[in-house]
């Protein structure tokens, strides 16, 4: 698997974004030649070495001409600009997806229906090429799979479209809901809302670097010159082996040693349906001498805030903890098997294209073994023999 990992130990932006992809190599008149079939007239693509902290890399260069008016674009008229291009329809879909990650984004902000969006400075003419780019150099260089380090915020104020702005600025704020982020001291805009869309659009997750064996690293230059650190983006790109599938995961936790049967069997109804990928409770022997459980919720980072609010609510404690963990997993399938008693659903579990396990669904199991009025435990094993044959 091809993968590509974005170092952002300075931020992210669109242009730094190209500027890394061109300096690991991807073609300046290939990104030019697929940009031309937007059929966006009165712009021209530089690249050029500049160094920043004794540390070379390509500064992108996007000059849109005085003599040719620009029209101001809303989300609408993008995505036609985009849909009505030759473009490769995986360009296609990915530019569309991020420029409506945006306009959600905005619309957010502003408390607006997202067809009221006005883009301002991410619909300008840069920021258009900027992503529907960011999606031709993921196409051209075949990456398969992108991930990220933490995002590094700057502060202090920006002057944008709208007034002055806090940094980060909004929408950016809202892009980046559950992203790894920290504080940087850099009283800069470090990270704009093409970057952020760009970024979220295309990570999976944000661990360190991933393992992979490295075939290129290219650096995007900022505009700006930061005293405390290199203006960069760096990006990694490799051969990843097959492994198994690798995703961030958040673990709340609480100890109670007051609640009954009945208000914990409850809980578990309210967190599945709130988002929770897994639940479970564990006995515990608490403070003098108590029998208590441990709740613990594995969740998508993006529902912990939700899903403590509902810990807190529906149990009688008084605090939770939660921590980031990492889930590894099988590539997962759904088939279904023949046996002797009619068809039942089997999941596949395989690691770089080998079958490993085979598991019967139980639910389609436990509806065969009524409707045929045999025991469940026939099904199963009729199923798993079933399904050998497919590993």
């Amino acid at each position: 698997m091809r993968i590509a990992h974005f170092d952002c130990f300075s931020g992210i932006s669109g242009d730094m974004v190209l500027g890394a992809f061109l300096d690991a190599g991807l073609p300046l008149d290939t990104l030019r030649s697929e940009l031309k079939k937007l059929g966006i007239k009165g712009y021209t693509l530089s690249a050029k070495k500049e160094s920043r902290h004794h540390i070379a890399g390509t500064r992108l260069t996007c000059r849109v001409s005085k003599s040719v008016k620009q029209p101001e674009r809303n989300l609408k008229a993008i995505l036609k600009l985009i849909n009505a291009s030759t473009l490769s329809k995986r360009v296609k879909a990915d530019a569309a997806a991020i420029f409506t990650r945006l306009g959600e984004a905005e619309a957010t902000v502003h408390n607006m229906p997202i067809e009221k969006i006005h883009f301002h400075e991410v619909g300008a003419v840069d920021s258009i090429l900027d992503i529907v780019g960011a999606a031709v150099a993921i196409q051209q260089l075949g990456i398969e799979r992108v991930t990220s380090s933490p995002v590094p915020l700057g502060s202090g104020t920006i002057r944008a479209a709208h007034g002055v702005l806090p940094v980060p600025a909004p929408a950016t704020a809202r892009l980046l809901k559950g992203v790894p982020v920290y504080q940087s001291g850099v009283e800069q805009e470090l990270v704009t809302p093409t970057g952020a869309a760009i970024l979220t659009h295309y990570a999976s997750d944000y661990p360190g670097f991933p393992a992979m064996a490295i075939e290129a690293v290219g650096y995007g230059v900022g505009s700006r010159h930061l005293e405390a650190r290199p203006n960069l983006l760096r990006v990694v790109i490799g051969e990843a082996e097959a492994t198994a599938q690798h995703e961030a995961m958040d673990v709340i936790e609480t100890n109670v040693d007051d609640m009954t049967g009945e208000l914990v069997g409850a809980l578990f109804e309210r967190l599945f349906a709130a988002g929770a990928l897994d639940v479970y409770v564990t006995p515990l022997l608490m403070k003098k001498n108590r029998p208590g459980h441990l709740i613990t919720v594995l969740c998508d980072p993006s529902k912990t805030s939700e899903l403590v609010e509902l810990l807190l609510m529906e149990t009688t404690t008084f605090g939770v903890r939660t921590y980031r963990t990492h889930k590894y997993s099988l590539e997962r399938e759904s088939k279904t098997v023949k046996t002797p008693y009619g068809p039942v659903k089997v999941k596949i579990g395989s690691l770089g294209g080998k079958t490993l396990t085979v598991s019967p669904e139980y639910e389609s199991c436990r509806k065969l073994a009524k409707n045929k009025r045999v025991p469940l435990k026939e099904i199963y094993a009729a199923a798993e023999a079933a399904a050998r044959n497919l590993i």
